[in-house]
């Protein structure tokens, strides 16, 4: 039987702040993935945007990694990295993909993320990597000494809006959007009611590389967004059990969002 292609699951974006269904969609992605038969999630990385994003109401690079690293605190597959973060500007996400992927093959097996063969999951003894001005926590490949098989990928995960966001004018470079679908593929999870095998279909680039393109819809919808959960912060209200409790207390210390504690 051929080995199952590992996968190493990336999430670019603002993350401003991380939600909840930020964290569900890293779940939602593993379990399909899983039930295909043909792959294996073996990790999973965070990627917050550059500041030089220059998006409105944009917190610090600083802060943002930091709630990511505190909402990450009981996961033992997911970790945060800080590379994309720490450039002198902002990077088209088709050149993280790159970085990571680098990274991952040259990192996997030794440090990056080991796999505990009785249990099929990663191990929960971690350690901070540094690299060329990014960390990211990683699994300690002293827990264990197995070698682990088979080819490995990393797909960019995201949600039906990025996959549409590819036909804005103007705002992807279209040998990007090949590269994507082209060398990484693409894990997207949509909500029920859309129709991304239609815009699929309509686009010729995409409906070429169909094959590299997962589509899983959230039957369990949540409309938790960070656009409604900095306005409830903005007007004093609960965000509790939206976003991880670590998260809200460095929001209330930070004041960030305009939280006032008044």
């Amino acid at each position: 039987m051929a080995a199952k292609t590992r996968v190493v699951l990336l999430a670019c974006g603002s993350f401003n702040p991380i939600t909840n269904m930020h964290l569900r969609m890293f779940e939602i992605a593993k379990d399909f993935l899983h039930k295909t038969g043909r792959y294996r999630v073996i990790g999973g990385i965070i990627s917050p945007v550059n500041d030089k994003y220059a998006k409105e109401n944009l917190a610090a690079a600083k802060h943002r990694c930091e709630m990511v690293r505190l909402s990450l605190q009981t996961s033992d597959w997911i970790s945060v990295d800080t590379w994309e973060s720490n450039q002198d500007t902002w990077l088209e996400t088709a050149k993280i993909l790159a970085h990571q992927k680098a990274t991952v093959e040259s990192r996997y097996g030794s440090s990056l993320l080991i796999v505990d063969a009785t249990s099929d999951r990663p191990v929960k003894k971690r350690r901070k990597v540094k690299g060329s001005r990014g960390n990211v926590d990683q699994t300690d490949s002293s827990a264990v000494n197995i070698t682990d098989q088979g080819p490995i990928d990393i797909k960019l995960l995201c949600g039906g809006d990025l996959l549409e966001s590819f036909g804005t004018p103007g705002l992807w470079a279209d040998k990007d959007i090949e590269a994507i679908v082209r060398d990484y593929g693409l894990v997207c999870i949509t909500r029920e009611g859309s129709n991304p095998h239609k815009f699929i279909y309509e686009s010729d680039v995409l409906a070429k590389h169909e094959n590299n393109i997962h589509i899983i819809t959230e039957w369990i919808t949540n409309d938790i967004s960070a656009t409604k959960i900095r306005r409830a912060l903005r007007r004093q209200e609960s965000v509790r059990y939206l976003i991880q409790d670590a998260v809200i207390n460095y929001i209330k210390k930070h004041k960030l969002y305009g939280y006032n504690d008044k």
